[in-house]
C-alpha cells in the first residue's frame, strides 16, 4: 500500500504518491474495506467544492493546480473530481507559495522539487542504516 512519492519516476505527484504522483486508489471499490478508508491518505473523499472550501481557495485554483500536474484528482463515477488528504496537504502547500507571490506554475514546481528530495534523502537514510536497524 505504500506508494512511491517521487515524481523522479515519472508520474505527478498526485498520482502514485506524488503522484500514482502521485498510489491513490482508482475509484470506490465494494471490495475496499470501509474501516480502510479512514486512514488511507489517499482516498478520494473529498469533491471539490469540499476541498476548496476546506483549503479557502477557488475551483479553478484546484483546476489549476491540475493543469500544472501538481494532483491529479480521481473522478467519480459521475465523473466529478475527488481529492485525498494528501492531494490537500499539496495544494495547501501550493497556497502557501502562492499566497507569498509565487506563480502557480512556480510554486508546483517547487513542491516537486521539495517531494523528490524528501524521497532521495528517505532512499538513502534507509541505506545508510545497518540491516535489523
Amino acid at each position: 500500500m505504500d506508494q512511491p512519492r517521487s515524481a523522479a519516476e515519472g508520474e505527478t505527484l498526485a498520482h502514485g504518491r506524488i503522484a500514482d504522483t502521485a498510489g491513490s486508489r482508482a475509484g470506490f471499490r465494494a471490495e475496499d474495506r470501509f474501516e480502510d478508508r479512514f486512514d488511507d491518505e489517499d482516498y478520494p473523499a473529498y469533491s471539490m467544492g469540499a476541498a476548496a472550501e476546506m483549503l479557502g481557495v477557488s475551483p479553478a485554483f484546484l483546476r489549476a493546480l491540475g493543469a500544472a500536474k501538481l494532483i491529479e484528482p480521481k473522478r467519480s463515477s459521475g465523473g466529478h473530481r475527488r481529492y485525498s488528504r494528501y492531494q490537500l496537504r499539496l495544494a495547501a502547500r501550493a497556497r502557501e507559495l502562492v499566497d507569498q507571490g509565487t506563480p502557480v506554475e512556480a510554486a508546483c514546481r517547487i513542491i516537486i522539487l521539495e517531494d523528490q528530495l524528501a524521497e532521495a534523502l528517505r532512499i538513502n537514510n534507509a541505506r545508510d542504516r545497518p540491516a535489523g536497524h
